[in-house]
């Protein structure tokens, strides 16, 4: 619960937070009459500004508060260098300035009626957004207004979808699950040459379920999808059904593996081992590398003779001293697998070659490789 004080009354509404920030202790409220400078000083000592004034004003004062942050990181910047940190100092640094930055934007608060109404002027009709994202309205709350911009994005995302070459169809994202705008991993599961007579495929952590349609495209008999997270699952059915592969493509509720085994299982993990700090980041972070390491050492019990595990993988880990290779070839190792090929890509996306970001030197180290696993 939220609590404040209004008209001189204690006020309480539910709290909610899909990144899992804790309810700001002081609330103070807040309308057009604030300015930025006001406002960043109450966010920057961990104040919450319930919003009461205009709607759009409250998003221009959002981005009065990404201006500060931008003009303090400049600032950082002209400041006399600090010795030079390594790559895996650098990435650690570079992920709490992430999470300070997105705790003190998450400080601008928006009240919500339980029907997903902002009872605010010029408020916008956020009920499509808000129900794809958390279902059914049940009581009012309050949550940020960055994170409600989000389930906006999110919703255009998953309304406009994102076009896959290897389909020659889009595949739509839900809120809370990893969009696959990253295309060169989809296009390694697209060209690898398939394991000889393999009929029927694992797609372990299936996401959006765009490797499962990929396979399903390639000609394989059959697919099982699985996944534990409940919008991936809800988001594979629906790609799934809409490009009419629901005879090919099982989707299942499993922690990795299926029963049985397969001639080809296929993994994407996450990867980077780290704590995922909101529900999206579980596509990006693996605790302790444990969906990694989890579908490694279950792979040969999967396997059917002959047949060939799949695992898509960046190497990113690796330049940011987060992972060695020495490590990743052990575990393969350990599991009782063997190395029967590797595919490599360079990666595309614009942070690929950004010369600006402060891991540059490490991504334009990158490539995503697809190692094609045996058992030994």
């Amino acid at each position: 619960m939220i609590q404040w004080i209004e008209n001189g009354e204690e006020r309480t509404a539910h709290w909610r937070s899909e990144s899992g920030w804790p309810a700001p202790k002081h609330i103070v409220l807040a309308d057009d009459t604030m300015n930025a400078d006001s406002a960043y000083r109450l966010a920057l000592d961990g104040t919450g500004l319930l919003w009461r004034g205009d709607f759009q004003n409250a998003r221009q004062l959002l981005q009065a508060l990404v201006r500060r942050l931008d003009q303090k990181s400049e600032r950082n910047k002209r400041k006399p260098a600090k010795p030079a940190a390594t790559l895996t100092e650098q990435f650690h640094r570079h992920r709490l300035a992430q999470l300070q930055r997105a705790r003190l934007l998450a400080m601008l608060l928006i009240p919500f009626d339980a029907d997903y109404t902002i009872p605010l002027r010029r408020a916008p009709d956020v009920k499509q957004a808000c129900n794809e994202a958390y279902g059914a309205g049940t009581a009012p709350f309050v949550a940020s207004l960055r994170e409600l911009l989000g389930l906006i994005g999110a919703h255009e995302w998953r309304r406009k979808g994102v076009f896959i070459p290897a389909l020659d169809e889009r595949i739509h994202p839900w809120y809370g699950v990893f969009s696959p705008v990253r295309g060169e991993y989809v296009e390694l599961v697209a060209q690898a040459p398939l394991p000889a007579q393999a009929t029927l495929a694992f797609d372990i952590g299936a996401g959006t379920g765009v490797l499962s349609a990929v396979l399903a495209h390639r000609g394989l008999q059959g697919v099982i999808a699985t996944d534990m997270d409940e919008r991936a699952l809800g988001c594979a059915r629906a790609n799934i059904e809409r490009l009419g592969l629901s005879e090919q493509v099982e989707v299942v509720r499993a922690d990795l593996y299926p029963e049985g085994r397969a001639g080809l299982v296929v993994c994407n993990p996450p990867w980077l081992p780290g704590k995922p700090s909101s529900a999206i980041e579980y596509a990006i972070y693996d605790p302790d590398s444990r969906m990694l390491k989890g579908f490694l050492a279950g792979l040969k019990d999967h396997l059917l003779a002959h047949g060939e595990g799949w695992l898509i993988l960046s190497d990113l880990a690796e330049h940011l001293g987060l992972r060695s290779r020495e490590q990743l070839l052990a575990w393969i190792t350990d599991a009782g697998l063997e190395v029967a090929g590797r595919h490599d890509v360079r990666p595309t996306h614009p942070k690929a070659s950004d010369a600006d970001d402060p891991l540059a030197a490490a991504r334009t180290r990158e490539v995503t490789s697809l190692w094609r696993l045996h058992v030994a």
